[in-house]
């Protein structure tokens, strides 16, 4: 039985209950890196010439499958701050004063992209959900973005902090349960991050830091959601359904990182990939079982998962058979932006939008704990 006979194929579109994606909004800050020239950049920058770490990061960044990405560091920064690239100077005080600020920038921006879109004023917003994991601050920065919006002083906030690249999707499941129990509401999810809060020079004695240089990426991104979406105003993309969360009991310290006084230190283990292949199926079958799907319907629906890294895709492609259109969208999204944590999630379904995927599909991100984040979800475009 195909997807299009079951159950939920043959609902209306946009069921009011459910709450739904109005709108999507992205920013980016000024700085676009070339993977290509990335490596004699960063030795440059860094005042390092260890041949060995070099030839070290030329082939990692080869692996990443990344073309471009923005982010927030520049030569300026580095003038004003040469702290950063020197090894073992506590500058965790410096890296806050550029992130909370560079963060907030570009969570303003990628918000009123949204908005706009959206096509209401901004004083409709009830609720912020902002996420991210490069600032420490009081009171957070969603008290900054609201006050840069211009939003009501009585909208609700919440923030989700270190959540890492689980923390996009993580927070669509936390603005789906407000809209669904707050009648009329329209929450504005933001997310917000830049490596500079653990940007450091190459060394020897940490070797998985080059990961990160050759993978990460900064930026902001944004969505509006609520139920009910107003047929005049309203142009509701994606309906979102059950949305489950999942830790891997034993595996925190897969990927861990520690806030010091030379910024934040990830480490990220090299059975990260195989632990989420082992493990992706169940967790996917609990989610479509709702839906009335199986594992017949991996083909038919769509993926709109967080690209890690390729490793992390070519594992799921790997280990649910499926055919490479299906992770395209998160493949150009990596390839584009490259990993930009909890943002990642709404460039991936940008591109979605723009290829015309199937109706029903899931949202996927793993992030810290190990943790699966993931949504049954109903593109309303196609």
């Amino acid at each position: 039985m195909g997807t299009e006979e079951r159950g939920l194929q043959v609902m209306d579109k946009a069921d009011s209950k459910n709450a739904t994606i109005l709108a999507l909004g992205k920013a980016f800050p000024q700085q676009l890196v070339m993977q290509d020239f990335l490596v004699d950049g960063y030795f440059k920058n860094t005042n390092c010439d260890d041949p060995e770490l070099k030839e070290r990061l030329t082939k990692l960044c080869k692996s990443t499958t990344v073309k471009t990405r923005y982010v927030v560091m520049s030569e300026e920064i580095l003038t004003k701050y040469p702290e950063l690239a020197t090894e073992g100077l506590p500058t965790v005080k410096q890296r806050l004063e550029i992130c909370n600020s560079a963060v907030t920038e570009m969570a303003v921006e990628a918000s009123r992209s949204c908005i706009a879109k959206w096509g209401r004023p901004v004083s409709d917003i009830t609720h912020l959900v902002y996420i991210s994991s490069s600032e420490a601050r009081l009171p957070g920065g969603d008290l900054y973005l609201a006050q840069g919006l211009g939003l009501r002083p009585e909208t609700q906030r919440i923030m989700l902090y270190f959540s890492g690249c689980s923390g996009g999707v993580a927070g669509i499941r936390v603005a789906k349960d407000i809209a669904e129990n707050n009648p009329g509401s329209r929450v504005l999810l933001a997310t917000s991050e830049t490596t500079i809060i653990g940007f450091k020079p190459p060394s020897a004695d940490r070797p998985y830091d080059l990961v990160g240089v050759a993978l990460f990426g900064d930026g902001a991104g944004a969505m509006i959601i609520g139920s009910n979406p107003l047929k005049e105003t309203e142009t509701p993309l994606f309906e979102l359904h059950l949305a489950m969360q999942k830790f891997l009991p034993g595996t925190d310290k897969v990927i861990d990182g520690k806030l010091t006084e030379e910024g934040i230190s990830f480490k990220l283990e090299k059975q990260l990939p195989q632990i989420i292949e082992d493990n992706i199926e169940d967790f996917c079958l609990k989610l479509m079982t709702f839906g009335e799907l199986s594992k017949d319907d991996f083909n038919n629906i769509f993926w709109a998962v967080h690209p890690g890294g390729p490793a992390i895709l070519n594992r799921l492609e790997k280990r649910l058979e499926l055919p490479s259109e299906k992770l395209r969208a998160s493949r150009r999204a990596l390839a584009d932006y490259g990993n930009a944590s909890s943002n990642t999630i709404v460039y991936v379904l940008e591109y979605m939008l723009e290829q015309g995927e199937n109706e029903w599909g899931l949202m996927l991100a793993f992030g810290p704990g190990i943790t699966f984040e993931g949504i049954l979800s109903r593109n309303l475009t196609v």
